[in-house]
């Protein structure tokens, strides 16, 4: 009972109280899949509620979160209660209180914390509070075709000062051996990163992914400017608005959350275009070209509504410029872009504008309903039209959780890109940073369906069972002058690339932030003769050469960190 007061006085602190830590933003990388996973859960079966369609969440938010449902621990399984209570280890910085490692250095009470098990620094004052934290990982991945050996480290460290100013910084090394498994060509859910390919001689590729920022924060709201991904829309196997899969790049972010039914999301983000610009670029010396990219620049807005309890309503829209510097139009956070765009780019080409839509509901317990739209271009004259095709992306899905059976959760989803969706005419103007699409990772002409069995049969053990069907259609170019209008080519004519797969994942945590992994897939991954080329062309253009065909992969390791 004792316990229970506390964790509701807190509670209580970190919300009411102006300038405490539940303002102060530092997000949780949405590759720490576990805490998400766990978040959804515990919000489907009702026991906290959640904004799920914008992530990264902050790390106070998550403590929060964490602690609202340790309080409810009757309504937890014993499963869930112990991993809650495992995970509030990894927050303390967040929610005040000190955390204990099994392996420490240093006597309680101390400002200062060192441990060993699990690997951390520490260090809280009246004005500071920081921690610094090793991020190691490997990934092994074989199967008869060959294997790929995937290691990742780096360090992260977070710090809040005083009640208002928060920072964080991520460095984390990764490297390939043998073959890159997510360039930006390819169908496939994992982050990419912009790899150096057989540096001095090695075979595979590497890459160093940097991720920081700095956070200025009031009771009910957040200004930032950080280097991060971002991820929009309700899903389970890839976001259709925001995905989050490519390079990160810098942003001004703000969020506000002025009421308790109404929320906003707002950034203004700098793209890399990876397009030559022949003006700027030029010859430092004889025979050493110094090439120079266009700029380009996104910048993106989302409403939330919750007129129930449950129910969450989000509308927004985002541009892709370029061509210009920042235009100062683009930094007002709440405007229709296009309209803006209408006014700047009169007479000319306008730039490329999107909207989106997301509704999440959570109003029965055990049961969450969502769905997502993505419109990159939609013509009123187009509907009902069955000749020509919206450029839009829809997905639906729901998950069952905790009922009937505690501890299971069953997922389902599928996803629909139309012809031309997430694609430009301009080279500078796509919807991708680095080459890798921001939106679904299958982009246009595309459909996907996926379900997913979890279990978590003790505190940190997580087991997935999971199949998708994955296919692309034709490939169409974004062409007005044609044969075919680009508003009239047909949704998945012919399948160019199919991929069905059915997948063991098994997760188990050591320590709040040290975890083992194994699975196996039996995939079947094939491209088919269309269009004038071969289905072996296909493959090599959509999938990594170990995952082609039928195969059964297994992959194991460890992480350290996130």
């Amino acid at each position: 009972m004792i316990k229970k007061l506390f964790n509701i006085l807190l509670i209580f602190l970190m919300i009411f109280r102006p300038g405490v830590l539940q303002s102060q933003e530092i997000p949780e990388h949405i590759s720490d899949k576990n805490i998400y996973l766990l978040l959804d859960e515990l919000a489907t079966q009702g026991i906290i509620e959640l904004n799920s369609a914008i992530k990264p969440y902050s790390r106070s938010y998550i403590a929060i979160k964490l602690t609202e449902a340790a309080i409810s621990e009757k309504r937890l399984s014993k499963a869930q209660l112990k991993e809650v209570n495992l995970l509030l280890k990894d927050y303390a910085l967040e929610s005040g209180k000190e955390h204990r490692a099994i392996l420490n250095f240093t006597k309680p009470g101390q400002s200062t914390q060192i441990s060993l098990a699990p690997p951390v620094f520490t260090y809280r004052d009246s004005l500071f509070r920081v921690s610094i934290k090793p991020v190691y990982g490997i990934n092994y991945i074989s199967n008869p075709v060959g294997n790929v050996r995937h290691t990742w480290g780096g360090i992260s460290a977070n710090a809040y000062i005083g009640r208002n100013w928060a920072i964080w910084a991520s460095l984390r090394d990764n490297y390939q051996t043998n073959e890159v498994l997510a360039m930006p060509g390819y169908f496939t859910t994992d982050e990419g990163g912009n790899y150096k390919i057989a540096v001095q001689g090695r075979s595979g590729g590497d890459y160093s992914e940097m991720r920081a920022g700095i956070a200025w924060s009031w009771k009910w709201g957040s200004l930032s400017f950080s280097k991060d991904h971002a991820l929009w829309g309700d899903n389970y196997h890839g976001s259709n608005i925001f995905s989050g899969r490519s390079p990160s790049f810098a942003m001004v972010k703000l969020k506000l959350d002025p009421a308790k039914w109404f929320s906003f999301t707002y950034y203004h983000g700098w793209l890399v275009s990876e397009v030559i610009d022949s003006s700027r670029s030029y010859y430092s010396q004889p025979g050493n070209y110094r090439a120079v990219f266009r700029d380009k620049y996104l910048a993106a807005n989302m409403f939330t509504f919750k007129p129930f309890k449950g129910l969450f309503v989000s509308a927004g829209n985002s541009i892709i410029y370029s061509d210009t510097k920042v235009q100062p139009a683009y930094l007002i956070p709440f405007v229709f872009f296009k309209s803006i765009d209408h006014t700047l780019s009169h007479n000319i080409d306008n730039q490329n504008s999107q909207m989106f839509l997301n509704i999440s509901s959570r109003q029965l317990n055990y049961l969450h309903l969502y769905a997502s739209v993505f419109i990159d271009e939609f013509s009123i004259s187009r509907v009902g039209d069955p000749d020509k095709t919206n450029f839009t992306s829809f997905k639906t899905g729901f998950s069952l959780s905790g009922w009937p059976v505690k501890n299971l959760t069953l997922r389902a989803e599928s996803t629909r890109s139309n012809p031309i969706t997430y694609k430009h005419r301009v080279e500078t103007l796509t919807f991708e940073s680095n080459h890798f699409n921001l939106g679904h990772y299958l982009r246009d002409n595309s459909r996907d369906w996926y379900v997913s069995l979890s279990w978590r049969p003790i505190a940190g053990l997580y087991a997935n069972l999971s199949w998708f069907l994955a296919e692309h259609g034709n490939e169409y170019t974004y062409d007005l002058n044609g044969t075919v209008p680009v508003d009239e080519n047909p949704f998945m004519e012919e399948v160019t690339w199919r991929n069905s797969t059915l997948a063991l994942d098994v997760r188990y945590m050591l320590w709040n932030n040290l975890s083992v992994f194994a699975g196996f897939a039996q995939s079947d991954i094939r491209g088919y003769d269309v269009d004038g080329k071969t289905g072996q062309q296909y493959l090599d253009q959509y999938t990594p050469d170990l995952y082609q065909g039928k195969n059964g992969t297994i992959n194991l390791g460890f992480q350290m960190g996130f």
